[in-house]
Order: C-alpha cells, then sequence, then structure tokens
C-alpha cells in the first residue's frame, strides 16, 4: 500500500484542497479533508458531485476524504461499474485508502452504489442512499407511479445492452432484487427519502427495498421526511452521520 501525492496541483473546493484529474479515461476528484482520520478512510459519491454538498462537508469536517469518478450519465450499468473498479483499486492501492468506502448516492446514483456494493460487498463499509432509485423500471422507466424519463429510459436500454424493453423489465439486478450479498457482508444501510417525491416514488423503491432488506437481516435505517425530490438531503445531516459512525464496517 502506498500513500503517494495525489495528481495535478489542488484548487479549492468549499475551502478543502480539490485534485481534479483523469484517470481511467474519466474525469476524476479527491477533495482532502484538513485532519484526515487514521487509515484515509473515505466517502465515495456517485453522480451529481456539486450538488447539495451539506453532507459531503460534514464528512470531511469529521476527517474523511471525498472521492468522484465521472462515468457519465449511465445508470449504474456494467460497463460504468469497471470504472469504478478500476478507481477503487487506484485509490486503494495508490494511495492508500481504507478498504472498505462509504458509498453515497443521490437519485439515480442509488443505481450505482447498490450494483456496485453487491459485486463488491467487501469493500463497502455503509450505504448512504438519498431519495434513491432503487428500481430503474420505477426511473426512468415510468412503469409504475411515476412519469419516468423516456430519453434516459432509452439510453439504459442501450447502457445496459438490452436488446430489447422485455429483456430490461424481466432483468432481476436491480438493488430491489440483489440485496442478499449486501446482507450476508453485514453492509448497513440508511436511506433519507422525500414523502412527496414525485419524480422516484417512495413506494417503488425505497418502501419495497427497506422490508426486504431487513427480511434478509440487514441493518437499515429510512429517514422519512416531508419534501419532493428536489432539494436533497436534510437540512442537517446529523443523524446520517451519526448512524454511519455508529454502524460502519472497518
Amino acid at each position: 500500500m502506498s500513500n503517494q501525492e495525489f495528481p495535478e496541483k489542488a484548487v479549492s473546493y468549499h475551502g478543502y484542497r480539490l485534485h481534479r484529474f483523469t484517470f481511467d479515461g474519466c474525469e476524476c476528484f479527491i477533495v482532502e479533508p484538513h485532519r484526515p482520520r487514521p487509515g484515509r478512510e473515505w466517502l465515495w459519491k456517485a453522480e451529481f458531485f456539486e450538488a447539495f454538498p451539506a453532507f459531503e462537508l460534514a464528512m470531511l469536517e469529521r476527517g474523511f476524504y471525498l472521492a468522484f469518478i465521472t462515468v457519465g450519465n449511465t445508470f449504474g450499468c456494467p460497463d460504468a461499474l469497471e470504472h469504478w473498479d478500476a478507481f477503487y483499486r487506484e485509490l486503494t492501492t495508490r494511495y492508500g485508502f481504507a478498504r472498505r468506502a462509504i458509498l453515497f448516492g443521490l437519485s439515480r446514483g442509488g443505481l450505482y452504489i447498490y450494483n456496485w456494493a453487491a459485486k463488491n460487498p467487501g469493500k463497502v463499509a455503509c450505504l448512504y442512499a438519498d431519495n434513491p432509485v432503487c428500481d430503474f423500471k420505477s426511473w426512468p422507466g415510468g412503469k409504475g407511479v411515476g412519469p419516468g424519463s423516456p430519453e434516459d429510459w432509452q439510453k439504459l436500454l442501450r447502457d445496459y445492452h438490452f436488446s430489447t424493453e422485455a429483456e430490461a423489465l424481466s432483468w432481476p439486478g436491480n438493488p430491489v432484487d440483489n440485496l442478499k450479498p449486501l446482507a450476508e457482508a453485514g453492509i448497513p444501510v440508511i436511506h433519507a427519502a422525500a414523502t412527496d417525491d414525485e419524480v422516484v416514488a417512495v413506494s417503488e423503491n425505497t418502501d419495497i427495498l427497506e422490508p426486504r432488506y431487513r427480511a434478509l437481516g440487514g441493518v437499515i435505517e429510512v429517514i422519512r421526511h416531508p419534501g419532493k425530490h428536489h432539494p436533497h438531503g436534510l437540512q442537517d445531516p446529523t443523524p446520517i452521520i451519526n448512524f454511519i459512525l455508529k454502524h460502519k464496517l472497518s
């Protein structure tokens, strides 16, 4: 394991040092905390790097590194997760990051964190998902109560290399269907869910995933709160952070 210096000169990110560089053909970001925790513990955000950063800033203040890899709007598809695999190896070997990452997914970011965690349960300390997509039939598919996104749905079919829509609708790999590896690994999960979310309906996502994960023996907490899909996050992220600090795997 190494602790090499990060690539590229740093710029400011809310008063922290941000390193922006290209790796595996993707734009990547690492933000350094002022007082790093031992072992370079880290938070890995999926999608929307600059969006609603209150939680990330609070985690940086507590000594966690923040990492992000840009894989385009690709819905956690297998090709995107290959870039995640490479980024994980780079951070844990070249830069000495902790073996287990805290994964954080906003909205469609839920697909990335759950899909990667199911493939790599031994590399995950905790999952935090905010108004997350847990079943792409709900969004962008729009096959339930929500409107979905027809353009994104067509792109998802291409990104996953589905030959037909019927193949996508019968695919057994959505987060709501693929929780057993996470539960067996003891990965703790927390969701923040806006009860009036009109884009990613709670009833088709978190409300399905929560009892299924609990039935498998998994530890999960859901903080339901008034609001719509935006803005993401809690005004005070302390309950989320307290859960992570209490339950995360080392």
